[in-house]
């Protein structure tokens, strides 16, 4: 990839599944090139920090972009000489707004502020933290060994407030009826008119980048499967794919295509429940009851192919826990197709019902300006006429020989989100008949040392609801220094306050559920 000049000296290889390049930058390159790289069309994947004060006596603040060559890793130092001193970095806010809950994040856990460019503080809104630990306190710092006990400090949020003739608050959650994980909604509304909505989310917190540093390399990718559980075939292979990547592992060919199966089964078994979800959130339970049949038989199929109904453990360092069964091919070929005309008949269904789709259309639109500007990801982003799919744009074994269509929309309404997890139901389908009459004989497994201490690896791999990234530093003796996880919820949550402005309240349940991103996945 064609860097500015003034960084081309300072390339360093990164071992990676796509190709990578990895630069350090200083104050002012770091906001130079994040300008240079928005008006080139890249998207920023991630930001994270790390305390390296042990090593170097810096912090440093890490800048992950996609463009269409490839990653570009961004790498800034800041030099402190207080334990507690809080270090400063220039704010990318103002070039990617993705950036500024990232921000909210690496301060709770880092305390390495962002700053903005007239010397302002930056939102530093408690994002992660909750009350569960001091500001003063920082997780993810070298002193901190995560054994320490702090009470629990319960104080009122800073919502963004509307004013107006008319204008009221709705407050919703973090508690909610059903199964749903935790996060805050606040509306302002005049009636039932959505004018506003901000989320508080964090509430998932689980600690996983500490978790992390406790485990060896070689178990981490069970923890990363953990990370949010219905993208773990994509998580633990983002996982491997950084270790054997700096290992210089050779994953067999069937380890790779067997993979690859199971990615498009979670993708199978994430759009079958959520057009199932989708109907009964409509008012239409009979496509509710059907679709969960239909993803009750993958789940079964899974059982017998895998080894597990969700496959939390099934992509492991070096390739797959358990080899596909002498009867598994004639299974799954079978599922498919039953699955392809099950779905072609529930689709048109959905297609002709006159109350679903008064319910669909025109409801959450998020328009292709906003996503564009907001860095949409994903599933989102395509049904917003983004074409953006790893699979298509940086294939990766055994995506490379195998022709993946991407699939877009362009109304960015419920309606177009549905579509788009039709078709990608279809092409999952088409992608999973493909990787079986490819698949070779041969061993599905292989030996992974330990990587060298103080090496860096990434790993991105496309989930059913968009790139997911690890980003893993190796520490001494098999030891894991720092695993950072990204999931795709990150850049997709801000976009429901968009898509909501204008539709009633009782849309809001519909809006959200056609996105369906992660509470875990996005507070880590």
């Amino acid at each position: 990839m064609k860097l500015p000049e003034f960084l081309e000296c300072q390339r360093l290889p990164v071992p990676t599944n796509l190709s990578a390049t990895r630069v350090c930058a200083d104050r002012e390159q770091w906001l130079q090139l994040a300008a240079w790289l928005r008006e080139s069309g890249a998207q920023l994947l991630t930001l994270w920090g790390a305390d390296d004060r042990d090593r170097d006596g810096r912090f440093r603040i890490c800048a992950a972009y996609l463009l269409t060559e490839g990653v570009l890793l961004v790498e800034h130092a800041m030099k402190t000489t207080e334990a507690t001193a809080s270090a400063l970095y220039p704010s990318l806010a103002a070039i990617f707004p993705v950036a500024k809950r990232m921000q909210r994040a690496i301060y709770d856990l880092l305390g390495i502020a962002a700053e903005e460019a007239d010397g302002s503080e930056a939102d530093r809104r408690g994002w992660l933290r909750h009350g569960g630990w001091p500001e003063t306190f920082f997780p993810l710092r070298r002193d901190a060994d995560g054994s320490q006990q702090h009470p629990n400090v319960s104080t009122p949020y800073p919502f963004v407030t509307v004013e107006g003739s008319g204008v009221h608050e709705i407050a919703v959650g973090p508690v909610h009826a059903g199964t749903i994980e935790p996060g805050h909604f606040r509306f302002s509304v005049v009636g039932e008119k959505m004018l506003r909505l901000e989320a508080r989310l964090g509430y998932t917190h689980k600690g996983v980048a500490k978790l992390f540093e406790k485990m060896p390399q070689s178990e981490g990718h069970r923890l990363a499967a953990r990370i949010s559980g219905d993208s773990a075939v994509a998580f633990s292979w983002a996982y491997c794919t950084a270790l054997e990547s700096l290992t210089a592992t050779i994953c067999p060919p069937r380890a790779t295509l067997l993979r690859a199966l199971a990615l498009e089964h979670e993708r199978l078994a994430n759009h079958l429940g959520d057009l199932g979800a989708l109907g009964n959130d409509a008012g239409f339970a009979f496509g509710l009851t059907h679709f969960s049949r239909l993803k009750e038989d993958l789940l079964r199929s899974n059982a017998i192919a895998f080894g597990a109904r969700y496959l939390l453990d099934y992509v492991v360092t070096g390739g797959v826990a358990v080899d596909l069964p002498a009867q598994g091919p004639a299974l799954l070929l079978n599922l498919y197709s039953e699955l392809e005309q099950s779905v072609a008949n529930l689709r048109s269904i959905y297609d002709e019902h006159a109350g679903l789709q008064d319910r669909f259309r025109g409801t959450g639109r998020l328009q292709h300006p906003i996503a564009e500007k907001l860095g949409a990801l994903g599933l989102v982003a395509r049904a917003s006429g983004i074409a953006c799919d790893l699979r298509v744009d940086h294939p990766w074994p055994p995506y490379d020989w195998v022709a993946t269509k991407c699939i877009t929309q362009s109304t960015g309404d419920v309606a177009a989100r549905v579509q788009v997890r039709f078709d990608e139901i279809d092409e999952s389908l088409h992608l999973c008949r493909a990787f079986l009459q490819h698949l070779p004989a041969g061993p599905f497994h292989a030996p992974v040392s330990a990587a060298a201490p103080y090496r860096l690896g990434l790993g991105v791999i496309e989930s059913w609801r968009g790139p997911v990234l690890i980003a893993l530093e190796t520490g001494p003796d098999g030891a894991i220094r720092r695993c950072h996880a990204h999931d795709p919820s990150w850049q997709n949550w801000p976009l429901i306050e968009f898509a909501v402005i204008g539709d009633i309240v009782p849309d809001f349940p519909l809006i959200n559920k056609s996105f369906n991103l992660s509470y875990s996945g996005q507070d880590g």
